[in-house]
């Protein structure tokens, strides 16, 4: 069981349609409750009665702090996505009821089965928000051996920040002091930065987005955060996998390839999962206690243990596109594509001679990630940097972080630190606000002063003497998942703003659809799309048994940057009337010819794989919905 558990100055919410078959009945009412706890609650399999009633008492004696004795059991099934079978879940909410209010506790419950607006105003004490997690008995005594916490973690839990903002003239500014205004993303981001809630209280928008385009979902065979990727998914993923990878080539480094799973006790890996914030997943074989990795760095850095190089090639750079690479989040953290257990990673590093070298080689790495960002479709508008860093890094080095903040032109998060906690001591990265002013890292790099000794990395300098390199840590987009959740958080952002939401043309997985007024004209339009074909442009037909207007929506709701109706008078003049819809749907009269030699232009520098469907809408499998 789940629970996110809010004091709040009141909460109002509303039925709006039912999600499910066995929904409760209700009358659809607008209802408001005062000065209460709110119990987002996310039943998950095995949860019983039992349960239900340990977790009311751990909510009465949090009432008793608090002086309050109302809550609302609010049924909230995306915490989770181990969720119970609907019948279960509905007896373990109801038990929870009858006990709260067997207790005494004043107790209301929304509606079960419902898709529901509310609105809720939070108190603002320490205390107002918490995370929840229950298993049954048996699970919970299984997985207790299992737990192994980094000490970085730990460290991070209790880390004493220091925060500041670094205007673009390289001013830094106490946090208190500067003035937002015109800088409302950078406020956004500072307080979830500063509060270190991760949690989300509801499902945010980019999810019922990537079902509805059949783009990705939860795999509730699988643990939670372990995503199924549908053909037009897949599609989009590859593709940014792709670009991402010919970016490092073509940036200078080797691409190699390493195992997804690590010896615990090797004595520098059992080191530096002590210097690294994340929680392992655990394996165990005969006679080994195995972990997956949560990042390229092991298998890199062993072989570069092994490698034999000089001065002479530093700063030399080596590049893994991790699939995958596994954090167990906590759960109440896991949701959608923004934050998961599973996901791929592209990571770069750079082993260099000294902090010179390592600066001069940061700084274009900075740019490179920012050029890639944008050919990914997000904007230095779409995101917010942190820079983070000892005081006595920054008071040593103020000139090269000032250039930092000279070539990103925005006010940047400073967070600054007394000591150093961690193996690096210079961190950036970039992050994606979304439309619930939540946070997510995407581009990131690292200086390294550590892991060299560690591992034993050494090169050889002028006079043949062993020195330990310098090590930057570069993801130059982030996960390649988060990515897909910036661009369709980013859309729909826009579309709230009265834009037509789209992916941008290279990624979208049908670019141009082709609809035959009638199924005479279907085999000359297999012609048209053929022609298309050939210049690598993805095209399909839709020659289903629905209306032109149903075909024409149907295509507007799958984001389809060009729709083309062909009839008689199209094909007779070979005039196409394209629908085009990055110019907010106005219609242009164009050859085909010209049409292509438009896509090809927007496509330039950008990699290309053809569709992964039936050219025909008639033969696909409906995969959501």
């Amino acid at each position: 069981m789940r629970i996110l558990q809010l004091h709040s100055n009141f909460i109002v919410f509303k039925p709006i349609e039912k999600e499910i078959a066995m929904a409760e009945e209700d009358s659809k009412e607008e209802r408001r409750v005062e000065e209460v706890v709110v119990l987002f609650t996310a039943v998950e399999e095995g949860d019983d009665a039992v349960l239900a009633q340990k977790a009311i008492d751990d909510v009465a004696a949090f009432l008793a702090k608090l002086k309050v004795n109302r809550i609302l059991i609010y049924p909230f099934a995306h915490l989770s996505s181990n969720l119970a079978k609907p019948s279960e879940a509905l007896k373990v909410i109801k038990a929870m009821e009858a006990y709260a209010k067997k207790k005494g506790i004043e107790t209301y419950r929304a509606p079960f089965g419902w898709n529901k607006q509310f609105t809720i105003s939070i108190k603002a004490h320490p205390l107002a928000e918490q995370a929840r997690s229950y298993a049954p008995a048996a699970a919970e005594a299984a997985a207790k051996p299992e737990e192994k916490v980094s000490e970085a973690l730990k460290a991070e839990e209790k880390l004493k920040s220091y925060w500041h903002i670094l205007k673009p003239d390289g001013e830094l500014t106490p946090i208190e002091n500067f003035n937002f205004k015109g800088h409302r993303n950078l406020e956004k981001f500072a307080k979830y930065e500063i509060s270190k809630v991760r949690a989300s209280q509801q499902m945010p928008p980019h999810v019922p987005l990537m079902k509805r385009l059949e783009i990705a979902d939860y795999e509730q065979g699988s643990d939670p955060g372990n995503i199924r990727w549908y053909p037009k998914g897949r599609l989009i993923k590859s593709l940014l996998e792709q670009f991402v990878t010919s970016e490092m080539i073509a940036y200078g480094a080797m691409e190699v390839e390493t195992p997804v799973m690590y010896d615990f006790n090797h004595p520098s890996l059992a080191n530096y999962l002590n210097r690294f914030p994340a929680r392992q997943y655990l394996l165990k074989t005969e006679d080994k206690e195995l972990f997956l990795r949560f990042a390229a760095c092991f298998g890199q850095f062993l072989m570069m243990h092994d490698a034999q190089f000089s001065y002479k090639q530093l700063p030399l750079k080596v590049y893994e596109l991790t699939r995958y690479s596994f954090r167990r989040e906590k759960s109440g953290e896991v949701v959608g594509l923004k934050r998961l257990r599973a996901f791929t990673m592209p990571d770069c590093h750079a082993f260099c001679a000294d902090l010179e070298q390592a600066k001069q080689e940061f700084k274009k790495r900075f740019n490179l990630c920012i050029s890639v960002l944008s050919s990914i479709g997000l904007s230095k508008d779409d995101y917010e940097i942190a820079m983070r860093f000892t005081k006595d890094f920054y008071e040593e080095n103020k000139d090269f972080i000032a250039e930092l903040a000279k070539i990103f032109g925005k006010p940047m998060l400073v967070e600054m630190w007394t000591e150093r906690f961690f193996y690096f001591a210079l961190k950036w990265d970039a992050n994606f606000v979304d439309n619930q002013d939540k946070a997510a890292a995407l581009s990131t790099d690292q200086i390294d002063v550590e892991n060299a000794k560690r591992y034993e990395i050494t090169y050889v300098d002028e006079k043949g003497e062993k020195q330990h390199p310098l090590i930057l840590h570069c993801s130059p987009s982030g996960a390649i998942e988060r990515c897909v959740y910036a661009l369709l958080e980013k859309a729909y952002r826009e579309q709230q703003s009265g834009k037509l939401p789209m992916l941008p043309l290279w990624l979208s997985p049908t670019q141009v659809r082709l609809i035959p007024i009638s199924d005479s004209f279907t085999e000359k339009v297999e012609e048209i799309a053929r022609k298309i074909a050939e210049h690598n442009i993805r095209v399909d037909i839709d020659d289903r048994a629905f209306t032109l207007q149903k075909k024409i929506r149907e295509a507007e709701m799958e984001w389809v940057p060009y729709i083309i109706v062909v009839g008689q008078r199209e094909l007779e003049s070979g005039v196409l009337a394209v629908r085009d819809r990055e110019a907010h749907g106005k219609v242009q009269n164009l050859k085909i010819e010209e049409l292509i030699t438009r896509i090809i232009d927007k496509l330039q520098g950008k990699p290309f794989k053809p569709l992964p469907l039936p050219l025909n809408l008639s033969k696909r499998p409906q995969f959501y919905g």
